[in-house]
């Protein structure tokens, strides 16, 4: 008997249809963990400041974390990358974008090294790790010293350090890598 084009179609189809499936089921099942997850939910204490050294204002803050990671101060508009046994490695100063992730947990997702930002500004060594109603949160370096001022009306949600902070958050803060976000 033979077998129509329409039968075959769908056959093939279908069968594409359930290898796809499959393959995103592996995917999905094989994603280390805190990598696929955009944000964790704010807990009261996550929305807390954190404890702060009053005669050390570069002070590491208390209650952002534990081994390895990025904390990054939503107030302070600071960063300090810490290392495994809790040292800080380096501080610095940042200008956060206009649209601010929530405090909690988070995993670097993707990087490039050189790209326009959603300003318009050419920016290097992008370390993105969340994204809030369609605006990419991550931190990035503007390649020229003195950038253009903002454009108030847009939404971006580029955290801009210096070009020298921006090499040391881009040899530190790999695919994976744990982000702090602290009041």
């Amino acid at each position: 008997m033979a077998v129509s084009s329409s039968t075959l179609v769908a056959g093939l189809t279908a069968a594409a249809v359930a290898t796809v499936g499959f393959l995103a089921y592996q995917a999905s099942a094989n994603v280390p963990p805190g990598l696929g997850a955009s944000a964790a939910p704010a807990t009261p204490a996550a929305a807390r400041k954190a404890p702060r050294d009053r005669t050390h204002p570069t002070a590491l803050p208390g209650n952002s974390g534990t081994g390895r990671r990025v904390v990054y101060s939503l107030d302070d508009d600071r960063v300090w990358l810490v290392g495994m046994a809790g040292n800080v490695e380096r501080t610095f100063r940042v200008t956060g974008g206009r649209v601010d992730p929530p405090p909690g947990g988070y995993a670097v997702t993707s990087r490039s090294g050189a790209v326009t930002g959603t300003d318009g500004t050419p920016v290097e060594h992008v370390v993105r790790f969340a994204s809030v109603d369609g605006v990419v949160i991550g931190f990035s370096a503007a390649v020229k010293a003195t950038p253009p001022a903002p454009d108030a009306t847009v939404r971006t949600g580029g955290i801009r350090q210096t070009r020298a902070d921006g090499d040391a958050m881009w040899d530190f803060a790999t695919i994976g890598q744990r982000v702090v976000v602290i009041r």
